[in-house]
């Protein structure tokens, strides 16, 4: 009983550390997105007399002069349709591969699964000159529907590791009951594996829509400006604005890029947390 007392008190400090080092963490990643969100509604005349301050009123006014007259809207369409295309392209390029890899033992499948672990250790952006030099010599820069397919490839080794690990969970009786009735390699894929593995998929899209939007380096050095995404176009914005000082207009075009992303990932957080735990347990 009497050593009760000083290891709840010793209890009680370690969570009240961890709550104040969790509270703290929180207002260092809220508090910036809170002020450029305000800050997106301010004139710059209010901007340059303290940027701190919350605006005298909302001037929508910025939304509408970052998305006419700094192309914003142009830039969202095209990120949209990079982001999407580059999505459903890499679906259907890793999931028979995971599905082979991960069910199918043949000849090579070691060395195709370690060819593919090796591409995790390669970031997109090491290589992006010989991607440039390639699409140059081919006549395709300046190809949304080719930035999709540079998307895909570069993201397929991590993408087929972690999707092959959810399908590797999924118990062989499934594939057998299904072979008995009569479904072959691509029925049971698309009729249990699948169906099996949605929240593979869920974890997959977060992570790979996240990358997508984001991109900036690959964007950058294969497109013009008339096809430039958010991100590239928000940099062109903040350069055109900065010397115009419409800092409302540079802000409203920070919110844009950010709430997307923002939207997306507060719709799927708890499919995302089941998933990440899910795949843990199984791989």
């Amino acid at each position: 009983m009497k050593g009760r007392h000083p290891q709840n008190i010793r209890r009680l400090i370690g969570n009240t550390s961890l709550r104040m080092v969790l509270i703290l963490t929180s207002l260092i990643v809220v508090l910036p997105i809170l002020w450029v969100i305000y800050t997106s509604f301010k004139t710059s005349a209010e901007f340059l007399n303290n940027p701190w301050a919350l605006p005298s009123s909302l001037n929508w006014s910025n939304y509408a002069n970052a998305i006419s007259k700094a192309n914003m809207g142009d830039y969202f369409m095209n990120s949209i349709g990079v982001t999407l295309g580059s999505l459903g392209l890499l679906f259907v390029l890793i999931v028979p591969a995971a599905y082979a890899l991960s069910r199918f033992k043949f000849k090579f499948s070691k060395g195709i699964t370690m060819l593919f672990m090796a591409g995790l250790f390669i970031n997109c952006n090491y290589i992006v000159v010989p991607i440039f030099m390639i699409l140059k010599d081919m006549g395709l820069l300046n190809n949304l529907f080719v930035l999709c397919i540079v998307y895909a490839a570069t993201t397929m080794p991590f993408n087929i590791y972690l999707l092959t690990g959810f399908m590797q969970g999924i118990a062989k009786e499934y594939e057998e009951a299904a072979q008995i009735d009569g479904c072959g390699y691509w029925g049971t894929l698309f009729r249990v594996i699948i169906p099996m593995s949605k929240p593979g998929f869920v974890t997959i899209g977060v992570f790979a829509f996240m990358s997508y939007w984001n991109e900036y380096i690959l964007a950058l050095t294969v497109l013009k400006p008339d096809h430039y995404t958010l991100p590239v176009g928000l940099k062109n914005l903040m350069e055109v604005q900065k010397f115009a000082t419409d800092w409302g207009a540079m802000f409203a075009g920070l919110v844009i890029v950010m709430m997307p992303t923002m939207v997306f990932y507060a719709l799927v957080q708890k499919k995302l947390t089941s998933g990440l735990s899910l795949g843990g347990l199984k791989g």
